[in-house]
């Protein structure tokens, strides 16, 4: 493939998240997550593993950080573990757990690499799950602006950009109304009762971060999966709308416009929280850049027996294995690849929300790799890659605001339900040895790295 151009000042990065990489569980006065619980109970990770080890990050970061350099990488983009900071989630610090993260900034600046910090990823102390119910309770959103004053008042004069929450529609679909991520909640009024108070809570960590350092940059992930009509009637298309609503727009309408999207939350208005007034001020405030995850698109078709908007998409759930259907090619996740759907997602943001600084904060595949002769040779990857890159470029020359790019993932690693078994990283991972092995995707980014910048 030729060398896809991109500004001198474009980012290129890897991005990781802090349970899914560190290990040390219970080490150095960290308290136990609500992850650390779920994955305790049978049957609800695929192969019955766990996070207690992981990548050993915590122990072993000198050594990420040596093969981010070889990689090239010009931004780390890597998230902080609340209950390490706090292990009840309030009250008490654990200075073990800020000297880690301010050791692993310093490292990184030594190197080179741009720390980006996302302040929450998943995993919330387990000791809030139990006494509020986690951010079903909106004093957990408070409590989560206290926890970010810690955290900015501490590495806030080194690093320069920060997130504050990641897919606040995963953390709330996925945990609270499916039921298949931690806390393990199938309740739909719980789902919107924590979508709107884990956007409050970015609300609240965006006046921490502006208040301590106001020339840091700030803002949110959230996930885009374009959803596309399953057939050309009416019906479905009617049904993507609402799916598009209810997957895509739940975030980005009250980020950029204050208000929920129409007509899907007036139809599910028997299940929604009653918004304080104030409350879409706090969320809408103004942010410096939107981080931007996407994988796949989905399809939708009308479902008429379907409870309040009709709709069924027609997600594959995890694989077996990585495959070809029809002739297109299907992650080891079951998602299907499809790199029109990051620039549709672009033009999306640029078209309806104002073109907002953009930062694609995660995007990759997971495949079935093999270790041959002490080498992975992924090309799977490398296609999956350079055809997602081809379309952000595309994106840009129509006028998309696109700051930069992590892969998801620098290494591979614990990837939540589906436990270990799946692999999403540049770098392969031994995870009885620990030996990390470069792959030929992660040789394929640095040179990209090195020779895109026009």
């Amino acid at each position: 493939m030729d060398t896809i151009r991109f500004p001198e000042n474009f980012l290129f990065g890897a991005a990781t998240a802090a349970f899914q990489i560190e290990g040390a569980c219970a080490e150095d006065g960290k308290g136990p997550s609500t992850w650390d619980h779920f994955t305790g109970i049978k049957g609800k990770i695929r192969g019955g593993s766990n996070a207690s080890r992981a990548c050993e990050h915590y122990h072993r970061y000198p050594e990420d950080i040596a093969i981010m350099k070889e990689l090239n990488l010009d931004a780390y983009r890597f998230s902080i573990s609340w209950p390490r900071i706090m292990p009840n989630g309030e009250g008490v610090v654990n200075n073990k757990g800020l000297d880690f993260y301010s050791r692993l900034v310093d490292s990184l600046l030594d190197a080179g690499i741009e720390p980006f910090i996302t302040l929450f990823h998943w995993d919330l102390p387990l000791a809030l799950q139990k006494k509020y119910r986690g951010f079903e309770n909106r004093t957990v959103s408070r409590l989560f602006a206290d926890y970010a004053e810690v955290v900015v008042s501490h590495l806030g004069d080194r690093v320069k950009n920060w997130i504050t929450i990641n897919e606040p529609w995963e953390f709330s679909c996925m945990g609270h109304l499916l039921g298949e991520h931690a806390p393990g909640r199938m309740s739909p009024r719980a789902f919107f009762r924590v979508m709107h108070n884990v956007l409050l809570a970015h609300g609240y960590g965006m006046q921490v971060i502006k208040g301590l350092y106001p020339e840091s940059r700030a803002g949110i992930t959230v996930s885009m999966t374009p959803v596309q009509p399953m057939t050309e009637s009416k019906k479905d298309a009617w049904s993507a709308v609402m799916a598009n609503q209810f997957m895509n727009h739940i975030t980005l309408s009250p980020l950029y416009h204050g208000k929920y999207p129409e007509p899907f939350w007036s139809k599910m208005k028997v299940l929604t929280p009653k918004i304080a007034d104030g409350d879409m001020t706090i969320i809408s405030q103004k942010t410096d850049f939107l981080g931007l995850n996407n994988y796949q698109r989905e399809r939708a078709m009308h479902k008429w027996y379907i409870p309040f908007f009709k709709t069924w998409i027609t997600g594959s759930g995890i694989a077996e294995r990585d495959f070809v259907r029809d002739g297109v090619q299907y992650t080891s996740m079951g998602w299907e690849v499809h790199p029109p759907c990051i620039y549709d997602c672009l033009k999306t943001i640029q078209t309806e929300y104002g073109n907002p600084p953009v930062y694609i904060t995660e995007n990759g595949a997971a495949f079935d790799d093999m270790v041959t002769d002490g080498k992975v040779h992924d090309e799977k990857r490398i296609d999956y890659l350079s055809g997602y890159l081809a379309m952000v470029r595309k994106a840009m020359t129509e006028g998309a605001d696109v700051r930069g790019y992590f892969v998801w993932s620098l290494l591979d690693n614990f990837e939540w339900a589906a436990g270990l078994g799946k692999r999403f990283g540049l770098v392969y991972v031994d995870y009885e040895s620990q030996k990390r092995i470069i792959k030929d995707s992660g040789r394929w980014y640095s040179t990209l790295i090195s020779g895109s910048k026009a």
